[in-house]
């Protein structure tokens, strides 16, 4: 993990926070670049795969129905949706029981949450972390979406969105626990 968290920022970032909240970096790691609409995800300081994902139409922000996507260090708190079938669309993180295009307006809705949901809990007080600031509370996900082609452009209301292929294929090789950096 070390290699991973001596190199420029954001890693030096990252690392600083880990340092300040007393926490170690585990064997996975995952980065979200919000300006390059991209997640990477990392396994013992080596980069695994690198995917392209959207972040929120509206500017980044921690606040409280900002509907921004928040910034600084996370981590996955729960992990829903494993055995689900690509596609499956959830509500309020249960099953629906029908995949995306099953539903009449799944060309138009950008904010269906599909295949897997990765719940994030954000790890610095104030920042991220309790009162109005509260990613876990806010109800922020990585997770699959029906606006696949859209992917790469601002498209979400705070999530990370993937596609369905890719946050079943990321869902399998994280775990709970596992530390989330976003930044601009």
């Amino acid at each position: 993990m070390d290699a991973l968290f001596t190199s420029d920022s954001p890693w030096k970032q990252a690392n600083k926070t880990c340092q300040r909240l007393g926490i170690k970096p585990g064997e996975r790691v995952l980065l979200v670049r919000i300006s390059t609409a991209t997640l990477q995800f990392f396994r013992d300081g080596a980069l695994v795969k690198s995917y392209v994902i959207s972040t929120s139409k509206r500017p980044p922000s921690n606040a409280k129905n900002s509907l921004g996507t928040p910034r600084g260090l996370h981590e996955i708190a729960e992990r829903l949706g494993a055995g689900q079938p690509p596609g499956m669309v959830f509500k309020s993180r249960v099953s629906t029981g029908r995949h995306f295009s099953e539903l009449p307006d799944a060309g138009t809705n950008d904010n269906l949450v599909t295949s897997r949901i990765l719940w994030l809990r954000g790890l610095e007080p104030g920042v991220n972390r309790g009162g109005a600031v509260d990613t876990y509370e806010r109800y922020v996900y990585v997770h699959g979406t029906n606006q696949e082609s859209r992917l790469g452009e601002p498209l979400s209301a705070g999530c990370v969105l993937m596609r369905n292929l890719d946050i079943v294929e990321l869902f399998e090789e994280v775990r709970a626990g596992d530390l989330v950096w976003i930044e601009d």
